[in-house]
């Protein structure tokens, strides 16, 4: 596996081995060993699989707040998608910055986001499907976002036109109105 430091420390890009042959291919999306061997020590105890039938839906930016902060393990199974991770830990050198990359089921790419980040993704094919990992249960008292598109971020979604969102993203405060759960050096 092939693993890629982020300008956002603790975020990171996975690239899984694939192996190929007449048929198709095989590959670990996730192996504990291999993780530990790239000082990944990560247990997840939840996934989650969800398809967007219409190119330019945006999901996010969400996260979940202590004490079931999620850590998640993010893979594209079908299409492709434009994947966020925001830093959200107050006190952090890189509170509010941004990274994204282009996950799909072609490149096979995966991004490891840990507890402290807003996550978020927009489809860029119909019937996408995104597939990921958590380390802690769905907790719905946890729930929380924060607006796709709030001006603060400039976060660059390559999107061609409106965007299809659900009430709770349309609703979602900015930035500015958000008092973040989590501190830069915490572990949750």
């Amino acid at each position: 596996m092939k693993v890629t430091e982020t300008k956002l420390p603790g975020v990171l890009l996975l690239e899984p081995r694939r192996f190929g042959d007449e048929r198709g291919f095989f590959s670990e999306s996730w192996n504990r060993k291999t993780f530990l061997d790239h000082g990944i020590d990560m247990d997840f105890v939840q996934d989650n699989h969800s398809l967007s039938a219409t190119v330019g839906t945006v999901r996010g930016l969400h996260f979940q707040s202590p004490p079931h902060a999620q850590a998640k393990l993010v893979r594209c199974g079908r299409g492709r998608l434009f994947d966020v991770a925001v830093d959200i830990r107050k006190g952090s050198p890189t509170f509010g910055q941004w990274v994204g990359y282009e996950l799909s089921f072609e490149n096979g790419l995966q991004l490891l986001i840990p507890a402290g980040f807003l996550h978020g993704f927009v489809t860029r094919e119909p019937d996408t499907e995104i597939i990921y990992k958590c380390s802690d249960y769905y907790a719905p008292d946890c729930d929380g976002a924060v607006r796709f598109d709030d001006p603060d971020l400039g976060i660059d979604w390559g999107l061609g036109g409106d965007p299809v969102l659900s009430e709770k993203d349309a609703n979602a405060p900015l930035m500015a109105d958000f008092d973040s759960p989590f501190t830069y050096g915490d572990t949750a």
